[in-house]
C-alpha cells in the first residue's frame, strides 16, 4: 500500500521533524498533540527550520509554503481516520505508548499501518496493543530528523511483509535510507551507541577525564563528529536513562546498568539541551 496521508503523534523534536520531512516530500500530514500550544510550538519549529533552508538557498519560498500547506495540526485523534499510516512519536515511555497506540487503533482504518518511533521498546510488545498487529512496525528515526539519513525498520513477531515493504517505500520516498532490523532491546544502532555513551558517563563519574577531554578524545581519536557526552545532551539524558534501563531489564546483564551519574543528572532535571543544562551548559 502506498502511504499518501500520514499521521504523526507528537509535535516535539522528533514528531515535528517527521512531519516536516513527510510534508516536504509532498505527503499530507496530520500532526496530533495534547494541546493547541504544543501544536503551535511544533508548527513554529518546522517553520523556523524551513526558513533557515530558504536562507541557505536549499528551498524556495514557494517550496516552504507548499510544505506548510501539507500540514494539519490537531488535538483530535478522530482526524487520523483517513490516514494510510500513523507514526507514534511520543516520549520513550512504554505505558504512554501503549495508551496512545490503543487510541490510534480505535480511529484508523483496518488496513492502515501503525508505526512507532521508539528507540528501544519491544515492537512485539507494543504491537499487542492493536487489533491488527501484522500492520504494526517500528520506524526509528534519528535526531535531528531532517538531517539524519537513517531509518531503522524493526519487525515485531507479527509484522507482515506487506507492512515492512510499505514502510520501506515511505522511508525511501521521504529521502531516508532504511535498514531492516530484528526486534531486540535497542535494535541495532542504539544497542551499540548507548552503552558507549553510558561508558563515557562512567569515565566522567570516576574522574578519569573532564567532559571536554572525553569528547575531544573521542572526536580526535575515534573520528566521531560529536563527542559522546555532547551527543547524550542532544539525545536527552532522560531518554538515555530510559534506553539503558530497557537494556538492563531486557538482557538481565549488569554490563547494561545505567551509570549512577546519569540517573543523578536526570533526578536533578538536567536533561541536556532541552533544559539548557546537561553535561554542558546551553543557557
Amino acid at each position: 500500500m502506498e502511504c499518501k496521508i500520514i499521521g504523526v503523534i507528537g509535535a516535539g523534536i522528533m514528531g515535528s521533524g517527521i512531519v516536516q520531512i513527510c510534508a516536504l516530500a509532498g505527503r499530507d500530514v496530520v500532526m496530533v498533540d495534547v494541546s493547541a500550544a504544543a501544536i503551535d510550538r511544533g508548527i513554529n519549529s518546522i517553520n523556523a527550520t524551513l526558513a533557515r533552508s530558504v536562507t541557505k538557498g536549499r528551498l524556495t519560498e514557494e517550496q516552504k509554503a507548499a510544505t506548510l500547506a501539507h500540514i494539519k495540526g490537531t488535538t483530535s485523534y478522530a482526524d487520523l481516520a483517513d490516514c494510510d499510516m500513523v507514526i507514534e512519536a511520543a516520549t520513550e515511555n512504554e505505558g504512554l505508548k501503549l495508551t496512545i497506540l490503543k487510541q490510534i487503533d480505535a480511529v484508523v482504518r483496518p488496513d492502515a499501518i501503525i508505526a512507532t518511533n521508539t528507540s528501544s521498546i519491544s515492537i512485539t510488545k507494543l504491537a499487542s496493543a492493536i487489533q491488527h498487529p501484522d500492520r504494526f512496525i517500528g520506524m526509528h528515526f534519528f535526531n535531528p530528523v531532517p538531517v539524519m539519513a537513517l531509518v531503522e525498520l524493526i519487525r515485531g513477531l507479527q509484522t507482515s511483509d506487506a507492512t515492512h515493504d510499505s514502510a520501506k517505500a515511505l522511508a525511501t520516498t521521504i529521502g531516508k535510507t532504511p535498514i531492516s532490523v530484528k526486534n531486540s532491546p535497542g535494535f541495532a544502532v542504539n544497542r551499540i551507541l548507548c552503552p558507549m555513551i553510558n561508558e563515557a558517563i562512567f569515565v566522567l563519574q570516576e574522574g578519569l577525564a573532564s567532559a571536554e577531554d572525553i569528547d575531544e578524545g573521542m572526536k580526535l581519536g575515534c573520528n566521531q563528529p560529536i563527542g559522546p557526552l555532547a551527543l547524550a545532551d542532544m539525545i536527552g539524558l532522560d531518554t538515555m536513562l530510559s534506553v539503558m534501563e530497557t537494556f538492563y531489564a531486557g538482557f538481565n546483564d549488569p554490563k547494561y546498568r545505567p551509570a549512577p551519574l546519569l540517573r543523578e543528572m536526570v533526578d536533578s532535571g538536567r536533561l541536556g539541551r532541552k533544559t539548557g543544562q546537561g553535561f554542558y551548559n546551553y543557557s
